[in-house]
């Protein structure tokens, strides 16, 4: 084991091989050695001599091992299941996958909203049944979509949706930096933002702020013909105000990529209601997912080279 060498952590994203980021590494990282630990006997082996690790999580029994360890590259956007403490305490710098979900999860976005928008929804439970019976539809175009969070995911959000002339409401906790939308607000402003949304779209971290932040009180300022897609976290919706708003004609519909609780129980009510469309927390599974954060650990990597600066790595979350 060198100074040089990168070892990755054995758990797979979305069930995609871990070879397959193995290999991006190595096409990107020439002069590196990538060491792919397949056990856990091999991770506690192969970290206690590494500078460099990369993978979803390291706890703290497995971070006290890695004595020479100076760059956690996380493969996850956020960073909140790590001993974040731990890694500050030891100044070990560490990054995330913030930005590499931006393409995948607008799709997501763009779909669901032309779901709700041209029925496809009610088309596909219409063939299940076998009827052959017309329905009305509506257009995109010209409607008012609002989205919570102007990051990577929101930001492209709303470039996707520039083709389809749609009015824009940006939700941010700093209204003061403009964005990408026709409007930007606060979050103290969120109901002023919802009372013309047809669509809203929840793109936001979970955090103190925005937990709990789409309750009943939103609900009953959204209009009736209003549609919920949630690709945030799941909390950031209070569930039994959204299945009242759902039943009760309150909102026309919603499309769920998170839940709470998660996974979704089997007898929740979610899962019966025709005007919801729920996934498993997939919107953010691309094949191109490993190619997205090698570029990221391989820039990062480049810098540190060039400059031994660990302080402006790209997306250095501690």
């Amino acid at each position: 084991m060198t100074d040089r060498d990168v070892v990755v952590l054995r758990q797979e994203v979305h069930g995609r091989p871990i070879e397959n980021y193995v290999e991006a590494l190595r096409e990107r990282l020439p002069d590196r050695e990538i060491r792919l630990a397949r056990t856990p006997e091999q991770e506690q082996e192969l970290v206690a001599d590494a500078s460099v690790v990369t993978g979803l999580q390291m706890d703290e029994a497995l971070l006290d091992r890695a004595e020479s360890l100076e760059l956690f590259a996380c493969l996850y956007a956020g960073v909140g299941h790590l001993p974040t403490d731990a890694f500050e305490e030891r100044g070990i710098a560490v990054t995330n996958a913030s930005g590499v979900h931006g393409p995948n999860i607008s799709e997501y976005v763009l779909g669901s909203l032309l779901t709700f928008a041209r029925g496809l929804h009610r088309g596909w439970q219409r063939q299940q049944r076998r009827e052959w019976r017309h329905f009305q539809t509506r257009e995109l175009h010209g409607s008012t979509v609002t989205v919570v969070g102007l990051g990577a995911i929101g930001t492209t959000v709303v470039d996707r949706l520039e083709p389809f002339d749609v009015d824009t409401v940006g939700v941010r906790y700093s209204p003061e930096k403009g964005g990408p939308t026709d409007e930007v607000v606060g979050f103290e402003d969120v109901h002023a933002a919802c009372v013309e949304t047809d669509y809203l779209v929840l793109a936001c971290p979970l955090t103190e702020t925005t937990e709990g932040l789409i309750d009943g009180a939103v609900f009953e300022t959204l209009p009736p013909d209003a549609v919920l897609v949630n690709v945030a976290r799941g909390p950031v919706v209070e569930t039994d105000a959204l299945v009242e708003a759902l039943r009760g004609n309150g909102i026309r519909g919603a499309a769920l990529d998170v839940t709470d609780p998660e996974p979704l129980p089997e007898d929740h009510p979610l899962w019966t209601l025709s005007n919801v469309l729920v996934t498993p927390h997939n919107s953010g599974d691309t094949p191109e997912y490993y190619e997205r954060v090698a570029d990221i650990l391989a820039e990062n990597l480049q810098q540190i080279d060039e400059t031994g600066d660990y302080g402006t790595l790209r997306n250095r979350a501690v």
